[in-house]
């Protein structure tokens, strides 16, 4: 495995880190509880020390899932990364969105981040982690009812307590992070990145670089689309939503395929499977620190982690790089 360090911070993460949201089944279908333990402690074992998670996957349900599977392993062995600021518990700040539970109950979720709902998220999730610190703490998505600084200042004082020992931020702009850094110094942010998702090139990248974030790249494989497992015609399991997304219109699950399509020899070629491939060619991005990749076994789990193993010449991203922007999606 490859361990990088996030920013500034000090704080040194396995560079394919385990995704936790699907295992917490929220939005994602379900996931059988023994496969997700056994899922991240495969991960471990193949080097894979950071994961990160949320306390809005499954309404708690993957924290407490993280906690679980990672008892017995010395704490200083793996970094914990968790995200605050979607509240379906609350109804202050901004309403985000209607949803459902795990088990089809309604549920309205709501951005907020002012600070005594910073302070009681992260000592949630410090109970369900069973752990008393978090390595980075980031907030979910920019909460447009709270001054950022408020915010931030408030993950100050955790960090100052031992709480937390980093501070991220998620799906946050340019701008965004401009203004956080001015109440702390951060560490990162983890906004989606993936071959046919890559508009943080613009201005998001160049900006990290230059001021020495890392940048954690989440969906890299689109939500299971570029590993070639989704045909067309598939069909997702009750509460899966990704068939209501832009990239899993039929048309551009038949040109995304065809793309793979292309890639296949190249991958066989490695002894690797396309997952591996895209994990891999998304590590070595200019600015991508971390690839966030989920998995709901252990088979999947040491697939993913085996990504690192891997290796591409210049010429060969440069060949990938002229097939994908060729690619032109619905």
């Amino acid at each position: 495995m490859e361990y990088r360090q996030l920013g500034e911070s000090g704080l040194s993460a396995s560079a394919i880190t385990f995704g936790a949201w699907a295992i917490g089944g929220w939005m994602w279908g379900g996931a059988e509880r023994s496969d997700a333990v056994d899922a991240i402690r495969a991960s471990y074992n193949e080097g894979v020390t950071s994961i990160d998670t949320a306390a809005i996957y499954g309404q708690g349900l993957s924290e407490e899932i993280v906690g679980e599977a990672l008892k017995g392993i010395p704490r200083d062995k793996v970094q914990i990364f968790t995200k605050f600021g979607m509240r379906w518990d609350d109804t202050k700040g901004e309403f985000s969105f209607k949803s459902q539970d795990n088990n089809g109950k309604p549920l309205d979720v709501y951005k907020y981040a002012g600070r005594e709902s910073v302070i009681k998220e992260c000592e949630n999730s410090l109970r369900r982690l069973r752990t008393d610190y978090i390595d980075l703490y980031q907030i979910h998505w920019p909460d447009s009812t709270t001054p950022i600084a408020e915010t931030m200042e408030a993950l100050a004082d955790l960090q100052k307590a031992g709480k937390i020992r980093a501070a991220g931020v998620s799906n946050y702009n340019v701008r965004q992070m401009a203004e956080a850094e001015r109440s702390i110094k951060l560490a990162s942010n983890q906004v989606p990145f993936s071959m046919i998702n890559r508009g943080i090139e613009s201005e998001l990248v160049p900006w990290c670089i230059e001021h020495k974030k890392a940048i954690l790249a989440y969906s890299p494989l689109q939500r299971g689309i570029l590993t070639g497992k989704i045909r067309p015609g598939h069909t997702f399991n009750a509460g899966d939503t990704r068939e209501d997304s832009y990239f899993y219109k039929q048309d551009n699950i038949v040109r995304i395929n065809a793309f793979l399509d292309e890639l296949r020899p190249l991958a066989a070629s490695k002894q690797a499977t396309l997952s591996q491939l895209v994990i891999r060619w998304t590590l070595e991005r200019p600015g991508i620190t971390i690839a966030l990749v989920g998995a709901r076994d252990a088979r999947q789990a040491v697939e993913n982690a085996s990504a690192i193993r891997v290796q591409l010449s210049a010429k060969e991203i440069a060949w990938i790089n002229e097939k994908l922007y060729a690619l032109e999606l619905a």
